[in-house]
């Protein structure tokens, strides 16, 4: 999508969107996160979090059906679009189908509350209608670090989440993040990341860099001293951590978020040796990638 056409003219605010959307048509399906309490970010702090009606969302379809007609993915913003009730949902992915003849997939970030609370019955007619992948934010495995940054859930409720949508057939992307626990933390933010990981054993799994933005509230932790950040170094390391003890079945596993220091990229369990040269070969260097390069 390029600046200025007509799916900017029907977004509300800043659109996010993970990594492996990059080509994918953007449509809000919901404006805000329906959780906004996570110390970290600041994404969707500035609007209130609503559904949209399927009216609207037609509404966007015809706006932009013009120029997107051909579109093979699409992505269903904003922050957790699966909090829209399941039937409301399945109309709308109706209506995707309906209106974009090539469409393979729409994707969607889902918590694990709003994961929870749709039956595996319901989410599997949401894969039958369209919905090929959700992605889960699991920020961090440490239960410590998921109170500290008000996540709203705990580990066992990310892996509950996992083995529910697994079981409903649709292929799971889990997130998290490095340096959330710290300089302080990070001996267990990545030892319990990497058992959380096994545990849920998504078929896509990458990571994020902790970037501390105002008015995020953990920005005071920092000034305060009570979190140390992590310097270019020390997230690789945390991140050779991760990967060290990682035992996933088939995972396509990305490191390329605009956050990271370096780009790290393969398939585990077969690349685990080549995944573990790349991070060694960026910790033998200095050109990482400059802080104002990095973005979220």
């Amino acid at each position: 999508m390029r600046l200025g056409d007509p799916v900017d003219r029907i977004h509300e605010g800043t659109v996010y969107r993970p990594p492996s959307e990059a080509t994918s048509l953007i449509l809000q399906a919901t404006i805000g996160c329906s959780h906004r309490t996570c110390t970290f970010c600041v994404s969707y702090i500035d609007r209130d979090f609503r559904i949209k009606s399927l009216d609207e969302m037609e509404r966007d379809v015809r706006a932009v059906l013009p120029h997107y007609r051909g579109a093979t993915r699409i992505f269903l913003a904003d922050g957790d679009a699966l909090a829209i009730p399941a039937p409301q949902l399945l109309d709308l992915l109706g209506m995707l189908r309906k209106n974009f003849p090539r469409l393979e997939r729409a994707s969607i970030y889902g918590s694990p509350g709003n994961i929870r609370k749709k039956t595996v019955a319901e989410l599997r007619a949401l894969k039958e209608a369209g919905l090929g992948i959700i992605y889960i934010g699991l920020e961090s495995g440490s239960d410590a670090i998921l109170r500290a940054v008000k996540k709203g859930a705990l580990s066992k409720d990310m892996i509950a989440a996992a083995k529910k949508v697994k079981e409903a057939g649709i292929p799971l992307s889990v997130i998290w993040i490095l340096g959330l626990g710290g300089r302080e933390r990070t001996e267990e933010h990545a030892r319990e990341t990497a058992r959380v990981l096994n545990a849920m054993d998504p078929e896509y799994a990458g990571a994020l860099t902790l970037m501390v933005v105002e008015p995020a509230p953990i920005c005071k932790e920092v000034e305060e001293g009570r979190l140390t950040l992590l310097d270019p170094k020390e997230s690789l390391q945390e991140l050779r951590r991760v990967v060290e003890k990682l035992e996933l079945s088939n995972c396509i596993f990305r490191v390329n978020h605009a956050s990271n220091y370096a780009n790290i990229r393969g398939t585990l369990p077969q690349d685990k040796q080549k995944i573990l040269a790349q991070i060694d070969e960026a910790l033998g260097r200095s050109d990482y990638r400059p802080e104002w390069m990095r973005g979220l």
